[in-house]
Formats: C-alpha cells, structure tokens, sequence
C-alpha cells in the first residue's frame, strides 16, 4: 500500500463527493465526531473522510478511489470491535450505516440484510413473523461482522452459529466486483466467509435461514459473590445435561438499579445466572430449579419476546474496552475455584463482566467444515473490562490478563476472534486453525492479493505459486 497522506486535498473530497449518493464527512463538518466514535472509546483513530455509502455503487467507487489515492480503507458495520477496527488514522472510512435494509421472506424462511444493519435491525424485522436467527448478545453488534466472524449467540445451542444460517453474501472486493458467494456460486469463498471475516471484500447484503421461533424467556439470578463457587459448579452441572433450548452463562457484574433489584445489590458485585430460553416461562422454571432452589438474592424468570431480550443486557457505550477469551473443554472445580476468585480483581465500579458462556447442542453437531474450530469448545471465557479513565488502564489489561492464565492448564487454545481485540498473529491462526488458515490464504490471494482489507483479524494472501491444502467438503 502506498504510504497515507494526512489530508485529502479539496480536489479529492470533490472527486469523491461527486459520484457518491451517500455524504462524505471529513475533520471539523458537522457528523464527522460523531460518525468515527465506536464503542471502545479507547479508540481516537481520524479518518482523513468517512463516506456513508448508500449503495453499492457507492461502495464500490470508495474502493477504487482509495486504491488509487493510497488511502488504507476500514470498513464500518456496527462499530462494536473492540480493537477499532472499523476505523483507520488517515485513510477512507467505509460506512455502512445507511445500508440498514432487512427484508424478511416468510414462506422461504430467510432475511436479506444490508451489510450495515444492526441485529436490533433484524430482529425486529423478523418478529413479527415468528422467526429468528442466531444474534450475538448485544442489540448494536453490526450483523455482518459478527456473522462473518463466526456468530456466538444466545440462540447458537439452538440453531448453531450464526454463520451456520449464512446462506448467500454479496461483496464488493478489492478489485471492485460484485461478487456473489453461495454453496453454489464461488463456493470457496462462501467458506470462507463463514469465519474469515472482512477479509474477502466489503459484504454489502447477507442472506440467512430463519427459523420458527414462537416464545423465549429470560432469566437473571442474582447471588451474592460467596456463594460464586457453588453457583458456578450447580450451572455447570445443569448445563452438561441440558437441551438445546437453555443457553445462556455465569456473569460478575455489578448489576444497575432495576425492579427486581433490592437497593443493597445495586452497584455491588454480584455472581449472575443468565438463562435464556428457546420456549416459554414454564420451560425456563423448570430448567432452572436447580439454581432458584440455591435461594437466589433477587433475580427474575419470564416470557420475553427474542427482539427484547436481545436489548436486556445491552453494553453501554462510551467506556474503555479491553477483552479477550479462552475456551475450554470441561470446568473442573479448581478452575471454577480460580474464576470466582478472579472476580473480586474486576475493575470496579464500572460495566465489566467476567463470563463463562457454555457452547454445545446444535452448534457443536455441523455438517459443515467452516474455519470456526472453537465451536467444538464446552466453555468460553470471556473476561470483559469496561472503565471509565485512562488511569485504569493497566489494572483492566493486568485483569484481563489474569483471567486468561487462570485457564493455562485446562484451555484448548482456540479463539472466538470476535471477542478479541488486536493480539497476535498466533491468535488470528488459532481462531481459524491452521489448515483452514492456509487455504483461507488461498481465497485471500484470489480475491484481495494485495491485502486492501487487512483492518480485521487478518489474512494475508498465500505467496503466488504456493499449493493450497485440499478442501474438505462438508457432509
């Protein structure tokens, strides 16, 4: 890539103003502070222009004018990566939030989603038909990212993950094409897609299975943190038996005033139980007998529509991030020991979470070879930090840190990358495995080889000549 200016000139901003339907927002116009904000507000990157494409002829002329002015292009969904990758210090932004569109098709059971949709964007447009797929955990997760980076969910025990219901992506590459990728149309890109990321082009319209969906519950228990130990080997005990319809996990957190919560919990720490449910609140009870019999401090069980339950535990904006996860095969009761005690280290009063998501049912059982190893994993740990000052920088990296050594003898060494920010090139490979990662290289070399979309967890093209490994087609 040739090296970034610091600013485009106005003969530029023009040239790309001109052939855009969508505005294009550079330093000091009205939007543009707001338009580079995301959600880890460690990130300060400035775009040298954020162009808010309308269409994909939009997209597609935001591409060829960065490569031929040397601008390095983010691309923007929902803003929610915790490294920023949706931004670039320099180079051309390209935002998708005016590409929101979600068009549901009942009777053929799928939606067609614009690639700057966010999930409350396609939850609410598949309720009112009955119909769902696998969301991630957060209402303003951009849809693309997190599908095309695997998809984690509460819903994946149920109808597995969300790039498990990827059914046909439309991109826009390097070279400027429209490509189409299905089982049936470039389909080693269509593997690809399925956990490489934004790695291949600029995903412009997705296409998933729905399905029937007709009740959901929610449950929150809230204990007191003594009583972390016991809690978490009662949930892992319910979970190793339980159907496909009960997801959920364990969270510390300090929860916020809500009705069910007593004045003396809120803004104290808390072991958390969440249950989610793929049926309704008699289901739900039942399942969580073993937990409510435990003498919870408050909590609440109950019928919830999908669409809402999505927003119930919404991150707030606007604080400091640093994440990362582990997985793990089982939960021994010395590491369940460890995890409770790694709680009281959180940095404090603030919205961290300190995780433990159960995986298995439908998600573990694919007729497909995707690059999305970890999906074979029992349990993920996903430490969460959010603060407010830099001053705390450190304390929530160290945390952080802590938590992921504490799964040192028992963790399988493979990553959901979506829950991690900018580690290292070992990672990346982990998160994908390494045979997926080299015929991923391959795909990378067909269709971006000079690495134009490296804003991600990265793919870099395989070296011209080299023999990729032979596919391994799916069931």
């Amino acid at each position: 890539m040739t090296r970034l200016k610091a600013a485009m000139s106005e003969t530029a901003l023009e040239a790309l103003r001109s052939g855009l339907t969508g505005p294009v927002l550079t330093p000091g116009d009205t939007g543009y502070e707001d338009s580079r904000s995301v959600f880890n507000s460690m990130i300060g990157l400035r775009p040298a222009a954020i162009a808010q494409c309308a269409s994909v002829d939009d997209v597609r002329r935001c591409v060829a004018y960065a490569r031929e002015e040397g601008r390095e292009i983010a691309v923007r969904g929902g803003g929610h990566s915790v490294a920023g990758m949706g931004l670039t210090d320099g180079g051309l932004v390209i935002d998708l939030c005016r590409m929101r569109s979600v068009t549901v098709d009942p009777e053929a059971m799928e939606a067609r989603v614009g690639g700057g949709a966010l999930m409350r964007d396609l939850d609410a447009a598949t309720a009112p038909f009955g119909l769902a797929t696998t969301g991630g955990r957060v209402s303003t997760t951009g849809v693309a990212g997190f599908a095309l980076g695997g998809g984690s969910g509460w819903l994946e025990r149920k109808f597995g993950l969300a790039c498990d219901n990827l059914l046909e992506a439309d991109l826009v590459t390097a070279g400027g094409d429209r490509v189409r990728a299905s089982a049936g149309e470039n389909p080693e890109l269509f593997w690809a897609l399925h956990g490489g990321g934004g790695n291949f082009g600029v995903a412009t319209r997705l296409v998933f299975r729905l399905h029937p969906l007709p009740s959901f519950s929610l449950g929150l228990l809230l204990f007191r943190p003594d009583d972390g130990p016991a809690v978490v080997r009662t949930y892992r005990d319910l979970m190793e038996q339980a159907p496909d319809e009960l997801g959920g996990g364990v969270i510390y957190l300090v929860p916020q005033p809500e009705p069910f919560v007593p004045d003396e919990l809120v803004g104290t720490l808390v072991c958390a139980v969440v249950l989610s449910c793929a049926g309704g609140e008699r289901m739900l009870r039942d399942l969580a007998a073993p937990l409510t019999r435990m003498g919870p401090a408050a909590g609440m069980l109950t019928g919830m529509p999908y669409a809402q339950a999505q927003q119930a535990l919404d991150d707030p904006p606007g604080y400091r991030n640093y994440w990362s996860v582990e997985n793990m095969d089982s939960l021994p009761d010395e590491f369940i020991e460890r995890f409770c005690a790694r709680a009281h280290g959180m940095p404090i009063p603030s919205p961290t979470q300190h995780v433990l998501f159960p995986f298995g049912g439908a998600m573990d059982r694919p007729k497909t070879d995707y690059p999305v190893p970890w999906r074979h994993s029992a349990w993920a740990v996903h430490p969460l930090a959010m603060w407010e000052d830099a001053a705390g920088d450190r304390r929530a990296r160290d945390w952080v840190h802590g938590v992921r050594e504490d799964t040192a003898p028992w963790r399988t060494g493979d990553v959901y990358l979506n829950f991690v920010g900018d580690e290292d090139s070992e990672r990346v490979v982990a998160g994908r495995g390494l045979d997926n990662h080299r015929r991923l290289t391959e795909v990378k070399r067909e269709f971006d080889p000079d690495n134009v979309f490296h804003r991600n967890h990265n793919i870099r093209p395989a070296p011209a000549g080299c023999r990729p490994p032979e596919p391994r087609r799916g069931a």
